[in-house]
C-alpha cells in the first residue's frame, strides 16, 4: 500500500504524518511487526524534513503506539498495556491542593543558549537564545525545591512577566498558550555542592530530580522544566484506578 500526504492541505504536515502513521498501524504487515522504513527514506518518500517526521514519531513513541530501538529500528507496538497518570497540575496547584503556602526565595530570568537536549525538545538550534526561569521555592521555614524552566521561543515571553504568579496562568491569559500534556521523568541523586547550598542540606544528601516536558493541545512543546526536591520534604504519589 502506498502512503502519501497532501502538501497543499491547510493541515500541518506533522499532524498529517501522525494521522498517516496511525493508519499504517492498522496495516496487517505492520501489525505483524514489520519495521517502518528508516527515517531518511520515509521522510524522502513523503517529501518532508526529518524534523517534521520526528515531531510525529516522537509523539507516537510517547503514547506507546510506536516502539523505537537503537540499532534495530521502529515498529508499531500492537496491543499493549499502557499505564500513566491521567491528570496533572502545576506545582502551585499541587501545593494549593495540600494547603501549603509557597514562598519564592529566589526568582531570576535570563536569555540563554539551550543545552543540547533542550534544543532537541524545542526543535531549535543550539545557538538560538531562549528564556530560562530559575526559582527557589518552599515553605516559610525554608526552600525545598530548586526549579529551572526553558520556554519555547515561539510563545513570546519577554522576561518582564510577574513570575510570582502561577506560571500556566501567565501563559494562558497573556500568551494564549495552554499547557495540556505533561511527560515526567523521576530519578534520585545525591546533592552536589550547588544544590546542597540552595536547599539547605549537606553535600551527598538524597534529592529527587523531576523532569517535566510540557506540550500544548497541538502537541507542540511549551516548557522544559527540571526540579530538584529535598527528599525529606517531598513525596511523589501515583494514584491509579483499575478499569
Amino acid at each position: 500500500m502506498k502512503y502519501a500526504i497532501d502538501h497543499k492541505s491547510m493541515i500541518p504536515l506533522h499532524a498529517q504524518v501522525e494521522t498517516l502513521l496511525r493508519k499504517m498501524a492498522e496495516d496487517p504487515e505492520y501489525k505483524s511487526g514489520k519495521l517502518l522504513p528508516n527515517e531518511v527514506d520515509l521522510a524522502k518518500n513523503l517529501g518532508i524534513s526529518r524534523n517534521t517526521l520526528r515531531q510525529a514519531t516522537n509523539k507516537l513513541v510517547y503514547e506507546g503506539v510506536l516502539v523505537r530501538k537503537k540499532g534495530f529500528g521502529t515498529h508499531f507496538a500492537g496491543e499493549s498495556v499502557n499505564t500513566r497518570i491521567r491528570s496533572w497540575s502545576s506545582f502551585s496547584q499541587e501545593m494549593q491542593a495540600m494547603g501549603i503556602d509557597i514562598k519564592n526565595f529566589e526568582i531570576s530570568v535570563d536569555n540563554v543558549m539551550p543545552e543540547p537536549d533542550v534544543a532537541r525538545f524545542f526543535n531549535i538550534t543550539e545557538d538560538t537564545k531562549i528564556l530560562k526561569l530559575v526559582r527557589l521555592r518552599g515553605r516559610e521555614d525554608g526552600p525545598f525545591v530548586y526549579f529551572y524552566s526553558y520556554f519555547n521561543p515561539r510563545i513570546g515571553l519577554t522576561g518582564n512577566e510577574d513570575f510570582t504568579k502561577p506560571l500556566y496562568e501567565i501563559l494562558e491569559h497573556d500568551y494564549h498558550t495552554v499547557a495540556k500534556l505533561s511527560k515526567e521523568e523521576l530519578s534520585a541523586r545525591a546533592a552536589d555542592k550547588f544544590l546542597a547550598s540552595k536547599l539547605g542540606i549537606k553535600v551527598g544528601d538524597p534529592i529527587l530530580k523531576r523532569k517535566r516536558m510540557v506540550y500544548d493541545p497541538g502537541s507542540r512543546p511549551v516548557e522544559y522544566n527540571v526540579g530538584y526536591y529535598r527528599a525529606d520534604s517531598f513525596v511523589y504519589t501515583i494514584e491509579s484506578e483499575r478499569e
